[in-house]
């Protein structure tokens, strides 16, 4: 099937014209002004890469280890909330992806697939991405109920200690759990393809929050989570910890000491606040500080093979990749969600060989 994917921003050009305003907006907006999404931006642009010749790069290869396994890429998926909302099924799309390429999928606390049927779908390439909320009561029930599930690490978000204010999201009322006003009914109207294919298929909802006793509410604060929280965390959890949304070294350094298993610098796709750091460049200062030997990983911002690679130059172990999969998704369905992968995967290839490496393994 051909997608007219060729590129990151070829997927994002058609989700816009074929996803609700709304949507489309959740998906792509930022925090504030959107100021940081775009000096981080600049901030990859800037970044070179110094290309070599006359070296032999015919057999190279994107695999790289990944807490003891191997993962056929560089990169994996970003634990992304009402996945489903770009197209229906999207989130057993990248469930299957994970499978098929050995990688991550991150699984949102507010997946719109339940945990279960996602580690499934995975073949246990799942990670389950958790939210601390409330008093914790809630969150802790959820741990447990990942460790049933079988999955093996956990991500802990921790730059959420309230949800940033993303005015375009704002200003078409997007809440959740999903709510449809008069507003959406006209956005959905001007959008039939995307309403006659999701909407027959039921409002999306929040699947893991089907718990006796525990709701979710997005808005709820998150302030409560501390120190403590996180030695709670590791004391009731065996397998691996991550610590998602680090942007200060001298936090990476007490996580460090706090017995993560690694640490992933991101600024939540500069979705919480408009004035942080750019986190390529805060990746480098984390590295610095943690030492070359602990797992670093990295999101936030990258659209091509070549922003892996320059990741990974910056001290990246592993990197994981966002939005532009649910707009691939929304732009051709799981034909465009494997076209753009391989596109960005290709480019990851090229990159390598331009720079006469074989491997991002040193």
């Amino acid at each position: 099937m051909k997608t007219g994917i060729h590129s990151s921003a070829d997927a994002r050009r058609i989700a816009k014209r074929r996803l609700p305003w709304m949507v489309f907006d959740y998906i792509d907006g930022a925090a504030g002004r959107e100021v940081g999404a775009a000096r981080n931006r600049a901030a990859l642009d800037a970044i070179e890469l110094r290309p070599r010749i006359l070296r032999d790069v015919s057999d190279r290869s994107l695999a790289v280890p990944l807490f003891g396994k191997t993962a056929n890429v560089p990169f994996g998926i970003s634990p992304m909330g009402m996945c489903n909302l770009s197209a229906p099924g999207a989130d057993m799309m990248l469930a299957r992806l994970a499978a098929r390429e050995n990688v991550p999928l991150g699984v949102s606390t507010v997946a719109s697939t339940a945990m279960e049927p996602l580690i499934e779908a995975a073949e246990g390439n799942a990670w389950f991405q958790l939210y601390f909320s409330g008093d914790g009561e809630g969150t802790f029930k959820l741990v447990e109920r990942a460790k049933t599930a079988g999955y093996e690490t956990i991500i802990l978000t921790a730059d959420v200690p309230e949800v940033g204010r993303r005015p375009r999201e704002l200003r078409h009322g997007f809440a959740m759990p999903f709510k449809i006003g008069p507003r959406q009914f006209i956005d959905f109207a001007c959008h039939p393809r995307w309403s006659l294919t999701a909407l027959a298929k039921g409002k999306p909802q929040m699947a893991n929050f089907d718990m006796d006793g525990y709701e979710f509410d997005r808005t709820e604060s998150r302030a409560k989570a501390d120190w403590g929280t996180l030695s709670k965390l590791r004391d009731i959890w065996p397998g691996n910890l991550v610590v998602k949304g680090v942007l200060d070294s001298d936090d990476a350094v007490a996580l460090k000491r706090a017995g993560v298993d690694a640490i992933q610098v991101s600024s939540h796709g500069s979705r919480q606040l408009d004035s942080a750091p750019r986190p390529i460049t805060a990746l480098a200062d984390v590295r610095a500080a943690v030492g070359e030997e602990f797992p670093l990983f990295y999101d936030t911002g990258l659209r091509s093979g070549e922003d892996v690679v320059k990741a990974f130059k910056q001290g990246a172990n592993f990197t994981f990749l966002g939005r532009v999969l649910q707009f691939a998704i929304a732009a051709a369905g799981e034909d465009g969600l494997r076209a753009l992968w391989d596109v960005i995967s290709d480019e990851t290839s090229i990159t390598l060989a331009q720079l006469g490496e074989v491997s991002l393994v040193p």
